[in-house]
């Protein structure tokens, strides 16, 4: 029996370690890199034997529950060993006598021995105690019901507190428990979200180089990516979209796809035709799937820019494939938004369909141009000017104006030889020419035919189609337009009119002026002089009806109303042959316009193009008209900056140029030399030219702007007043005024910055060396760098004559006042004698 029992021994293995909860384990950094740095030599945990391992262990494990329960019955022998001892001693102790508690007195016999009266004691069983009161004491004093009362309330208070206690320690454990699950879970989350979206960056990878690779084969994966871009995320969200766009541009065909009609499925075909047709349906599934989205996430603003560039981007790639309406209707609609980024991005669209007409023959131009009138109407001429400005990148083709000439018919040609005596050499020709004329008509016959395939096959339009196209763009452009002037001239209500929206009054009329001038030898001659009539008014010189102009008048800007008259000029210019049209009211306009101009308010690039096109450009003035100008312009000059005073003072010298009696004005004769004019005083504030009288005064501002603070002014002006009556000078102006304004505009944004690096220079150098003259620092351009002490100087006396101007008003007011006084005073005494009297 021995033996077999040690046959039955089994060697256990080493116990395992303690297990140690994951909380409680501490890791270092340098363990860390430990182990990254060599995960190499970690090869051999991914080749162990697992389930040997975990058999092994399940062994060890059956051991040791075998030996607890080994433990345990022997436990269990001596417990029961124990339990019949104490049964025993309990057997021997049970014939024990207690006295008894209530009657204690002893009795005494005769025979003199004591006894007490004895009572059995309990037998106190300590097992079967476990479920009674053990250790019951009968002799001990009962408590009164209020001790009792007592006694149970003190213990339910301390059961109280302990439960409250329990209670508490539990609840803070729960809520440790609870934000650690918290805390946990969210970094569970969190790691997850960001497997996912990894996961899901490859595989749009992985979808769009296949795609690219082979697009009939993979096509089903269209599906799969639109999937993706349904999710949640918005950085996976825009991937998706941009993925989509560059694959959607890569594979769309050129043309538009015509779904095959339900006699054409019922139709039995070849496997590629099937395939084909799978292709073309699943693709035109899948993007009109991708535009609906597109066009819901329009409407969200964090994802408005991503949805209109890919819009933008398909319409500009493919005017030619379905969806085009909605595409265009979409970018048609942010054309006038408010965000600059969207707005640049569809009037970029619209100006390459504009330009580019070969990719879709024309007819994305007129659908354009007709969604962008009916915009003007909705929104009331209310529009950013952006979204009139596209027009001007559009092109018409004159040629498709004009009749084609008629070829010679044969009849005219019969008629000719008839006259000249050749009847009869002709009908002998005929019999020898009949085979010719079949052949050539076989041959003409041909032609058209192969000529038709090929404009089939070329996609070539028609010169009719094309003439169709053009007059609707055309009739469009100008319904808009003369629908802006309508506008501009009838604004509505005087409620209306207060009321302006975020683009100002009239944001549509500048472009729309812009336009007119363009296109203006496209208009039809009826029209004509309505447009003339149209922009006399606006710009304020209609003489039949002056309150209807003023009124007009007072709510355009100084700018818009020279727009009117260069827009006028345009016209004329254009149709000069058709157009007999006095522009008298536009030069009285342009007149008044210069002292009502403010460099702050108003753009002087506008006026210096009014001075360019109406005074400057091959046009022969009225003696008197051209001295008006002439006196005006010299005043103008002395009031404003450096580019405008140039402007003007260029327009001066062209006048005198071509006008040699309009040079008596540089003499110092009072009453302008030897020529008088029929007005013997000069009317400064005069609102006609003509009626001014400039022939009776003498241009002496030169003499003040030959003293002008920036020298290109000073020579300009020094210039001029060295004119001379002869006339046999000739003199060239190379500069017309707006290419003046422009040079010294940018003349002086090149000083301020010239100057505010010398500024920087000094500051480092900290006055140790004395400041450089500008023209060191300049280089050879003299005009632009300027010496600073002349400019010191220059400007000294430029100061002290205006404070000598504004002194000698100021005393003259004084004066003035003195005299009222005086006046007053005088009046005042002669009442006095009058009352004594």
């Amino acid at each position: 029996m021995g033996r077999k029992k040690q046959k039955q021994r089994v060697i256990l293995p080493p116990e395992l370690p303690p297990e140690v909860p994951e909380d409680e384990v501490e890791v270092s950094v340098e363990d860390l890199e430990f182990v990254n740095n060599n995960r190499d030599y970690a090869g051999f945990v991914s080749k162990l034997d697992t389930q040997l391992i975990t058999r092994h262990v399940n062994r060890v494990a059956d051991a040791k529950e075998n030996n607890r329960s080994i433990d345990k019955k022997e436990d269990a022998l001596e417990f029961q060993y124990e339990k019949r001892l104490r049964k025993k001693s309990l057997a021997t102790d049970a014939n024990t006598d207690e006295v008894d508690a209530v009657d204690a007195l002893p009795v005494k016999t005769l025979d003199g021995k004591v006894y007490y009266k004895t009572v059995s004691a309990p037998i106190e069983d300590e097992i079967v105690g476990e479920n009674e009161d053990v250790g019951r004491n009968y002799g001990v004093v009962k408590l009164t019901k209020a001790e009792k009362r007592a006694k149970m309330k003190k213990t339910r208070k301390e059961a109280k507190k302990q439960g409250n206690e329990v209670t508490e320690v539990e609840e803070v454990e729960e809520v440790q428990q609870s934000s650690q699950a918290e805390v946990l879970a969210e970094v569970e989350t969190d790691l997850t979200a960001e497997e996912t979206n990894e996961k899901k960056k490859i595989r749009l990878a992985e979808i769009g180089t296949s795609m690219l690779m082979d697009p009939e084969g993979n096509i089903k994966s269209l599906k799969e990516m639109l999937q993706i871009c349904k999710d949640g995320d918005r950085v996976i969200l825009m991937l998706g979209l941009k993925s989509l766009l560059a694959v959607f541009k890569d594979i769309i065909p050129g043309n538009r796809i015509r779904l095959p009609t339900e006699k054409e499925l019922a139709m039995v075909v070849s496997k590629e035709v099937k395939k084909t047709r799978f292709y073309e349906s699943t693709l035109l599934t899948v993007y009109k799937a991708y535009l609906q989205k597109l066009m819901s996430l329009e409407k969200v603003s964090t994802f408005k820019r991503v949805a209109i560039r890919c819009i933008c981007i398909l319409l500009d790639a493919n005017p030619r494939f379905n969806f085009r309406d909605s595409l265009l209707k979409a970018v048609i609609k942010n054309i006038s938004s408010t965000d600059d980024v969207i707005r640049k991005l569809c009037c970029n669209t619209i100006k390459t369909l504009f330009t580019n007409e070969g990719k879709h023959g024309g007819e994305v131009t007129v659908e354009a141009v007709k969604l962008i009138a009916s915009l003007v109407k909705d929104y009331d001429c209310h529009l950013h000017p952006d979204s009139l400005e596209v027009f001007l990148s559009l092109s018409f083709d004159e040629d498709l104006r004009k009749p084609e000439t008629s070829k010679t018919d044969n009849k005219k040609i019969k008629k000719k030889f008839y006259k000249t005596g050749r009847r009869n050499m002709e009908i002998k020709q005929v019999s020898a020419d009949d085979k010719k004329k079949s052949k050539q008509e076989m041959l003409s016959k041909t032609r058209e035919e192969v000529k038709a395939d090929y404009m089939a096959a070329s996609f070539a339009q028609d010169l009719n189609e094309k003439r169709r196209i053009q007059s609707d763009t055309l009739s469009s452009v100008f319904e808009t337009y003369f629908r802006i002037l309508k506008h501009t001239m009838h604004p509505g209500s005087e409620a209306n009119e207060s009321i302006t929206g975020p683009f100002g009054k009239h944001p549509l009329l500048a472009p729309c002026l812009n336009g007119i001038g363009k296109f203006s030898h496209l208009i039809d001659m009826d029209y004509m002089a309505d447009l003339m009539k149209y922009l006399r008014r606006l710009a304020g010189g209609d003489n039949d009806d002056k309150s209807s102009s003023d009124s007009f008048s007072s709510h355009l800007t100084v700018t818009e109303r020279l727009r009117c008259c260069i827009v006028a000029f345009k016209v004329m210019r254009n149709n000069l042959d058709a157009l007999n049209v006095d522009l008298q009211d536009f030069f009285i306009q342009l007149y008044n316009l210069i002292l009502e101009y403010m460099p702050g308010r108003d753009q002087g690039e506008v006026l210096a193009e009014a001075l360019k096109i109406m005074l400057c450009d091959d046009r022969q003035h009225d003696m008197q008209r051209a001295a008006a100008f002439i006196k005006r312009l010299a005043s103008f000059s002395l009031c404003f900056g450096a580019a405008e005073s140039m402007a003007a003072l260029v327009t001066l010298k062209h006048l005198l140029q071509k006008n040699v009696k309009c040079r008596d004005l540089l003499e110092n004769d009072s009453g302008g030399g030897s020529l008088s004019g029929s007005i013997a005083k000069y009317q400064p504030y005069a609102w006609d030219p003509n009626l001014s009288g400039a022939f009776a005064t003498v241009l002496w501002e030169l003499s003040i702007l030959s003293k002008h603070y920036h020298p290109s002014v000073a020579t300009m002006a020094s210039g001029i007043s060295n004119l001379t009556n002869a006339n046999n000078q000739v003199y060239l102006a190379n500069v017309s005024p707006q290419q003046a304004f422009i040079d010294m505009s940018f003349d002086k944004e090149k000083t301020n910055v010239k100057t505010t690096n010398k500024q920087f220079s000094s500051k480092r150098k900290r006055g140790n060396q004395p400041p450089l003259p500008l023209a060191a620092a300049g280089g050879d351009d003299e005009a632009a760098v300027v010496d600073e002490n002349v400019v010191r100087t220059k400007l000294s006396e430029h100061f002290l004559l205006v404070n000598e101007m504004e002194e000698n008003k100021r005393l003259r007011c004084e004066l003035d006042r003195t005299r009222m006084t005086l006046q007053l005073y005088k009046h005042y005494k002669k009442l006095k004698k009058h009352r004594r009297m």
